[in-house]
């Protein structure tokens, strides 16, 4: 397989001024693409541009909260302003509000919809135009979570959006694939700001900031790493190696690589004429609920003290 090169491509990436962001516009960056560096700190966008020219890359910052229709259009019009077009956009800005359903509020709950989920849709609908009058395809990668994947305590809003993300992948790598626009989702697993504050990893992510490494039952086993270990995975997807994925949602994290299922029936069972509420239970317990499907992220396997 030819080495990955993005030469003379224009990447968009949204929330990218740290964390799995950043590490997505460095990774594009070093293979050749230029990079629109958003956030919603000036200090932290600047800095960010920085580091990836320092590098060797070309970025240029946009200061912007995603969600409305007029911050995607700003993001596509800075990529196409500066760089004379656009080819690449990864939706990575998102925040939480984490509270358990009884307690969430209204705020809570539309603050992290809009950022996630209407950014997703905001930032995507702006590219697939720009991406449609070049005539040249494209690549739209739209970051999810596990949490979206399989539900999370406590994250309503966050699994909801982060499932509605996935959902939309799906749907748009059928709406765009005639323009040979790919689509996908990623779920990328790495210590960040978002993931650091669980208690069984709180003490191996302090040992990497110390500079040590991840052990091999993180890496391997739970698919936990650094940022960087999910960055990969965004050039690959941009490029002519990636062609042919579209629709998938697709999981990286430490040394793992992983491809999602999408939502199918399991079991199934049939009533001839209908169903009644009692063959109903008789059908559940007897066949179709028998093993029921698991919910939320597996707790991780951790070494015994």
């Amino acid at each position: 397989m030819p080495s990955i090169d993005l030469t003379g491509k224009v990447a968009v990436v949204t929330g990218s001024g740290r964390g799995l962001g950043l590490a997505y516009a460095h990774a594009l960056a070093a293979v050749g693409a230029s990079v629109v560096i958003n956030d919603i700190d000036e200090a932290v966008a600047e800095q960010a541009v920085k580091s990836v020219t320092e590098a060797g890359g070309r970025a240029v910052a946009e200061v912007v909260a995603v969600g409305t229709a007029q911050a995607a259009d700003r993001l596509v019009a800075r990529a196409v302003d500066t760089f004379g077009r656009l080819d690449i956009l990864v939706t990575n800005a998102g925040i939480l509000r984490d509270k358990v359903l009884w307690k969430m509020t209204d705020e809570d709950f539309d603050a992290v919809i809009t950022t996630h989920l209407r950014g997703t849709f905001t930032c995507a609908r702006a590219a697939a135009v720009r991406l449609r009058e070049q005539g040249e395809g494209g690549t739209l990668i739209l970051v999810g979570s596990p949490a979206g994947q399989r539900g999370n305590f406590g994250q309503t809003n966050y699994a909801a959006a982060k499932a509605g993300i996935a959902a939309m992948a799906r749907t748009w790598s059928m709406e765009l694939g005639r323009a040979g626009i790919t689509v996908n989702a990623i779920v990328p697993v790495a210590a960040t700001a978002m993931t650091e504050t669980i208690p069984a990893f709180a003490p191996y992510v302090e040992a990497v900031r110390r500079g040590e490494p991840f052990p091999d039952f993180l890496r391997k086993g739970e698919g936990f790493g650094t940022p960087e270990d999910c960055a990969a995975l965004v050039p690959f997807l941009a490029s002519d190696a990636a062609r042919g994925v579209t629709g998938q949602a697709i999981g990286i994290g430490g040394d793992k690589l992983a491809l999602w299922s999408h939502p199918q029936e399991v079991r199934t069972a049939y009533a001839d004429g209908g169903w009644t509420p009692d063959t109903l239970a008789d059908a559940w317990t007897g066949s179709v609920g028998a093993e029921p499907q698991t919910v939320g992220i597996p707790a991780p396997k951790l070494p015994e003290a």
